[in-house]
């Protein structure tokens, strides 16, 4: 028996660099719903320094996960991959054919991606991308049977 009896993962929050771009990536990109947003700004000291107001963020929900984003990381700093904490994050997606979806999405939003990868072995098929902050995002679909699109 676990110490702790976790029923599942709560909410997530990252930290990034530009709020306004952070939110217009996951929003209009990936198509979250935003569930509350500060109605402050993080220039504001005590608005970035308060977690009741978001520290100047927003949170969105994602078939019943909450996903945030913390606007307090310096301008300059990029995320990296092979530092102690988050290696990437990986949303799960429905189908296949879902990812192939994405994947012209986000091309037509000019955001490059890697291919759509079967990862037998694991069950799943996933889609590698980055966000404005360069943090690792992955998009993971069970493994079914599903046919790619058409080129042309």
């Amino acid at each position: 028996m676990s110490l702790i009896s976790a029923t599942g993962v709560h909410h997530i929050r990252l930290t990034v660099t530009d709020i306004d771009g952070s939110r217009a990536f996951y929003e209009n990109v990936l198509g979250f719903k935003v569930a509350a947003e500060s109605a402050g700004r993080p220039d504001d000291l005590p608005v970035r320094s308060d977690p009741a107001q978001l520290y100047g963020g927003v949170v969105f929900e994602t078939n019943g996960m909450l996903f945030g984003l913390r606007p307090v990381a310096d301008r300059s700093d990029r995320f990296d991959s092979t530092r102690v904490g988050l290696d990437h994050l990986s949303f799960s997606v429905p189908t296949i054919d879902d990812l192939y979806a994405i994947a012209d999405r986000l091309t037509s939003a000019g955001i490059e991606h890697g291919e759509i990868t079967d990862l037998e072995s694991f069950g799943i098929v996933i889609l590698s991308f980055t966000d404005p902050d360069g943090i690792h995002l992955e998009l993971a679909a069970p493994r079914r049977a599903s046919t790619p699109p058409e080129d042309g």
